[in-house]
């Protein structure tokens, strides 16, 4: 209210104006209070209109409308009843048109300076909200940076592109004990600063969680991780917010599991029969609803498999230019992309993913990806003495 009230002032000399032009038609043969008075309405009429529309329901400003075709009639009732009351002169034209005009260059130079200190206000604090956005985007580089891990049986590709300075998908890696390590990606339900902030909040549960957890149930880790995150949100977050989120437990054996809340579906490209899997789960949301429990299942990775998990940003690109009701980019058109591209390094894949989106139609929300391919080793064939690829064995079953 401090600054709009620079703003009203501002608005309610410049509109006052009118008052004083009233009196120029009339030959400056107006009372000057009769003036004054007019003056005053104008202006106040000009404030209301500024108020209206940025504090009060629209309603209101249909209200200003009809008021607009009796402020002629109410400034006519105005001056009767001054006049009635105190009997205000009428000066000569030649001094009534002198005082119009004085309060003209008055009124004008006096609204000028308002506005000027009005747009110093908003400015500095523009700069500031700037300085913090910056300051933000810093932390969200931060917690979010490109991810891209070697394991002994797995390669972890993740990056994530906010559609504004912060944005809330979250894409991550924690090593457990033994070689094993989890990589999730997470979604906040909506994108921008406070998205961006219960990121950073699901971060850190996340993380504590599974230092806490241990990293020997297989994917009973999964289930424990998503049931504590479930327990934890609803504690620092806004009613409506939640988050989506997928999760894969990664072993130095080769073994591998998934575990999955409401996320968009998990692509498993299998290189050996050269088709692709898609793997739903029916779930709801961490964050949201007292659920008893989130399960996770066991996830078979041949060499040179790779998983997919993209978050709704990247699905939900609409392209208004392919049809007259728009067309979603969709699930088909990521799975053929990965399949035709699947020799491809992890971070290449993923580049191409994000380009090949952006030329489809423009990005809305944060878009987030996590790569993750079951790798082969290479050995020294002892009776030859050549490099030979062998697949990672996985445990067994």
């Amino acid at each position: 209210m401090s600054q709009l009230a620079v703003l009203l002032l501002a608005v309610f000399l410049l509109f006052s104006v009118i008052g004083f032009y009233t009196d120029l038609i009339a030959d400056g043969r107006m009372p000057y209070l009769d003036v004054l008075a007019i003056a005053f309405i104008s202006g106040l009429n000009a404030v209301l209109w500024v108020y209206a529309v940025s504090r009060l329901p629209s309603i209101s400003i249909v209200a200003l409308i009809v008021a607009q075709f009796f402020i002629g009639a109410f400034d006519g009732f105005v001056t009767r009843l001054l006049d009635s009351v105190f009997h205000p002169v009428a000066p000569s034209p030649s001094a009534g048109l002198h005082f119009a005009a004085t309060c003209i260059l008055v009124a004008i130079v006096l609204s000028y300076i308002c506005f000027i200190r009005f747009m110093g206000i908003t400015g500095r604090e523009t700069m500031r909200i700037r300085n913090e956005l910056e300051l933000a985007q810093g932390i969200q580089k931060t917690l979010v940076p490109p991810l891209h891990r070697t394991t002994a049986s797995f390669e972890i590709y993740g990056i994530s592109e906010p559609s504004e300075r912060v944005g809330g998908d979250l894409v991550d890696v924690v090593e457990l004990s033994g070689g094993d390590c989890v990589a999730y990606l997470a979604d906040i339900a909506g994108h921008g600063l406070q998205a961006g902030i219960l990121m950073g909040m699901l971060k850190t549960a996340a993380r504590t969680a599974l230092t806490d957890g241990g990293g020997t149930d297989q994917e009973a880790i999964l289930s424990t991780l998503m049931h504590r995150l479930n327990l934890v949100l609803p504690q620092v977050k806004e009613a409506h917010m939640y988050a989506t989120f997928t999760a894969l437990r990664l072993n130095g054996d080769g073994q591998s599991f998934f575990g999955m809340a409401a996320s968009t579906p998990l692509l498993h490209w299998r290189a050996d029969q050269g088709n692709m899997l898609r793997i739903e789960e029916q779930q709801f949301p961490l964050g949201l609803l007292p659920v008893p429990h989130f399960p996770a299942s066991r996830l078979g990775m041949e060499a040179g498999d790779i998983v997919v998990i993209a978050t709704d940003g990247i699905l939900e690109v609409n392209s208004a230019e392919r049809s007259a009701q728009g067309a979603e980019f969709g699930i088909e058109a990521l799975e053929t992309l990965v399949t035709e591209n699947a020799t491809l390094p992890l971070p290449e894949l993923a580049a191409m993913i994000l380009r090949t989106v952006r030329s489809f139609g423009k990005q809305l929300d944060d878009q987030t990806l996590l790569l993750v391919r079951r790798r082969t080793v290479q050995f020294d064939d002892p009776q030859t003495g050549d490099r030979a690829a062998l697949p990672v064995p996985a445990a067994a079953q």
